[in-house]
């Protein structure tokens, strides 16, 4: 049984219903235009030149980064992935789609699963009490809806969506994921069984307390097709790590939190694959190219300031076990 993974949610009850939970298209090559032979001939059109990439705040001084927490008006509060821009240099915040959900935690089905509109907004708490309001711009499960999707691993695994940020956030904003640097690029080869992960979740629950943040994982191999992972890290994704990103070994972007599994592996984590995800929002969404913004700071597996216990790869059930 799979449940949506930690989306902290406002109100009475909110725990009860809530505590359960390949790479980018390339961009499009310049095409020759072809003048029938009674025509005098014209210059092809070159495609337009990439918007120039921001000038990223400092890893120190940025207020808004992987790991910023998101709450979706009508949804949850989630804890955002990856930076990412579109081919004019628009520049976006990851978060899981069922972030913007509004039904039962049991709804796991994107192409059915109740979710708010594109185009609501979104508060983006970052660091040192920074706060700006985005806007939800793309959902895979809104996406799928209106395209009639029916493949059943795409329904299940294509949790993800996207935040259109305000100039105000772009300034203060770096793409570096807390404590382990990267990403790197987006992996594209899956997560075998075995393979050891990062995340970083942010959620409420954990108090402030930043060293609670960074974990790692081992995953118990991929699923659906290659849509998900399966993952045991060493404290499992509570309500509010929702959509938190998860890093290979070599800082590789390899997917985001999406569900809580209890069965067939109790208490492991269900991942959304990121090269699939993003593929399927540049083929079927209406943003244009999108991209993964690499980090400025290079990735390591052993972070300043972590307990080396705390990364040390969890036993947890048979490696496999779910294969």
């Amino acid at each position: 049984m799979r449940l949506r993974s930690g989306r902290a949610v406002r109100g009475p009850g909110s725990w009860a219903r809530r505590a359960a939970v390949a790479g980018a298209v390339a961009g499009v090559a310049a095409a020759a235009l072809f003048l029938p032979s009674t025509a005098s001939a014209r210059p092809a059109l070159a495609a337009p030149a990439a918007a120039p990439a921001p000038a990223w705040a400092s890893r120190d001084g940025a207020a808004v980064h992987p790991g910023v927490s998101t709450t979706t008006q009508g949804g949850g509060t989630c804890t955002s992935n990856f930076v990412f821009r579109g081919g004019d240099g628009t520049v976006y915040l990851g978060q899981a789609a069922h972030c913007a959900g509004t039904g039962e935690s049991t709804e796991t089905d994107g192409c059915t699963s109740a979710t708010m509109p594109v185009g609501t907004a979104v508060t983006v708490r970052g660091d040192r009490g920074f706060t700006a309001t985005g806007t939800m711009v793309y959902s895979s499960w809104v996406t799928m809806q209106r395209q009639g999707e029916t493949d059943p691993d795409t329904c299940a695994f294509n949790d993800f969506g996207l935040v259109k940020l305000p100039p105000e956030a772009v300034a203060v904003t770096n793409p570096t994921v807390p404590w382990f640097g990267g990403p790197t690029g987006v992996a594209t080869g899956g997560l075998p069984a075995g393979a050891q992960t990062f995340s970083y979740g942010n959620s409420p629950l954990r108090g402030g307390v930043s060293a609670l943040s960074p974990k790692a994982g081992v995953s118990a191999g991929d699923v659906g097709s290659g849509w998900g992972h399966t993952v045991y890290t060493v404290s499992p994704g509570v309500p509010g790590d929702s959509g938190s990103a998860f890093l290979d070994a070599s800082g590789r972007a390899i997917g985001l939190l999406s569900t809580l599994n209890l069965a067939p592996l109790p208490v492991s984590n269900g991942v959304s694959d990121l090269s699939r995800v993003l593929a399927y929002a540049n083929t079927h969404g209406e943003l244009g190219d999108l991209s993964l913004v690499d980090g400025t700071v290079p990735f390591t597996s052993t972070p300043a300031g972590v307990a080396p216990e705390d990364l040390a790869p969890p036993a947890g059930p048979p490696v496999g076990a779910n294969s």
